[in-house]
């Protein structure tokens, strides 16, 4: 039985703080968040926020918002492999990112009840089909700011390391287990511990060799 039915009481009291925690940072970053748009806007030109297809609850898309850290047609820049042949980074790109900024306007995604504080990060809609089933089970909660897996290691951890640290996340589900990672994600952004400016596949996509092993032990199995 999924774990998450017997929660719904703390889930849709994890939602409703999610949403007026969203609200009341919105507010007061208010001025942080209009520094950064003038900062986006005259060093690097429009747009200022960046839109993306994302995963969200039960494996459904959103469209995810972020201030703009890359050059405009970014994956002209990709080489035959998928990964960066020079710096796509705009001028503000590197600050942002290091700081996490760019990820702000994800307290929209949560007003509009799509992200959560704390969940699994919203992956993006290519990666389901690499997904084992079990692995699929990351999607049994809202997606979120950040997560067990940014605490432990963020952009550094192979996918699939992430991947079982969300599912462990929901298997443990606790209001004080948010708290936790909360609290020790200030700590994480604040000393930039595990950071990628760009995309780093080449040393942690192993997704494809973890879906082919699941498939042929699910036909050893049937056999």
């Amino acid at each position: 039985m999924d774990r998450t039915v017997g929660l719904r009481p703390q889930l849709i009291a994890k939602h409703i703080l999610d949403r007026a925690i969203a609200l009341l940072l919105l507010v007061a970053l208010t001025p942080l968040w209009l520094l950064i748009a003038l900062a986006i806007r005259v060093l690097d030109g429009p747009p200022v926020f960046f839109r993306q297809s994302r995963l969200g609850f039960g494996g459904e898309t959103f469209q995810i918002l972020k201030f703009r850290t890359m050059v405009r047609d970014a994956d002209r820049l990709l080489d035959d492999q998928g990964l960066p042949a020079t710096s796509r980074l705009t001028r503000t790109g590197p600050t942002l990112r290091q700081w996490s900024l760019d990820e702000v306007p994800n307290l929209w995604n949560i007003l509009a009840g799509q992200m959560s504080l704390v969940g699994p990060r919203p992956q993006v809609p290519e990666m389901l089909s690499r997904m084992t089933p079990d692995q699929r089970g990351r999607f049994r909660m809202r997606p979120g700011l950040t997560g067990l897996a940014q605490i432990r290691g963020r952009n550094e951890l192979a996918w699939s390391e992430r991947i079982r640290l969300d599912n462990y996340y929901i298997e443990n589900f606790s209001m004080r287990l948010d708290l936790t990672i909360l609290v020790a994600t200030v700590g994480v952004v604040c000393r930039r511990r595990g950071l990628s400016l760009d995309r780093n596949s080449s040393r942690v996509d192993d997704l494809k060799t973890q879906a082919l092993d699941s498939q042929i032990q699910e036909e050893h199995e049937a056999g």
